[in-house]
């Protein structure tokens, strides 16, 4: 019986058996790689590497916006965090580990990563904080004093001055 095969951009072929259960983002990473290897003949030399994007959460409370970003395995002095006005740019870059055998299969993001996020509202770049906590990048942007909600007090004015004309 013979075996479906594909190609792939380095010329060679890989077997892979029907029904093999696929995975769409796998299939995405692959059709990216593909693209990117079809640029580079195309323009000749090579293109710039895409930096892929991290997952991650962003809350807001009273006093800050609340940034959580999935990065395992990275290691907190090899990401750069900036701040400019309502901007935050998390970069780094998730090195290849060396491997001893035969890799039978990896799913694991390796490479640049970029996370940037505008936030909604005026921060307090002078305090923001980053934490690296069990592979999770914790990062507090302040809200400037400005975008801080405060409560207005209403007074009461009487309405006994009425004009008459």
């Amino acid at each position: 019986m013979t075996m479906p095969v594909r190609h792939h951009r380095g010329g060679a072929m890989q077997a892979r058996p029907m029904g093999w259960a696929r995975n769409p983002l796998t299939e995405f990473d692959q059709l990216l790689s593909e693209m990117s290897g079809l640029l580079e003949s195309t323009v000749g030399g090579a293109a710039p590497a895409v930096a892929w994007t991290p997952l991650a959460d962003v809350t807001e409370s009273d006093n800050a916006f609340h940034v959580e970003i999935e990065l395992p395995g990275v290691k907190s002095k090899d990401i750069n965090v900036e701040a400019n006005g309502q901007e935050l740019v998390v970069t780094g870059e998730i090195k290849e580990k060396e491997r001893k055998g035969v890799l039978r299969r990896s799913t694991r993001r390796t490479g640049a990563f970029e996370y940037r996020l505008r936030l909604p509202g005026e921060v307090d770049t002078e305090k923001i904080n980053a934490q690296m906590s069990d592979g999770v990048l914790a990062i507090t942007v302040p809200k400037a004093e400005v975008a801080k909600p405060r409560h207005i007090e209403i007074s009461e004015t009487s309405e006994s001055t009425e004009s008459s004309g």
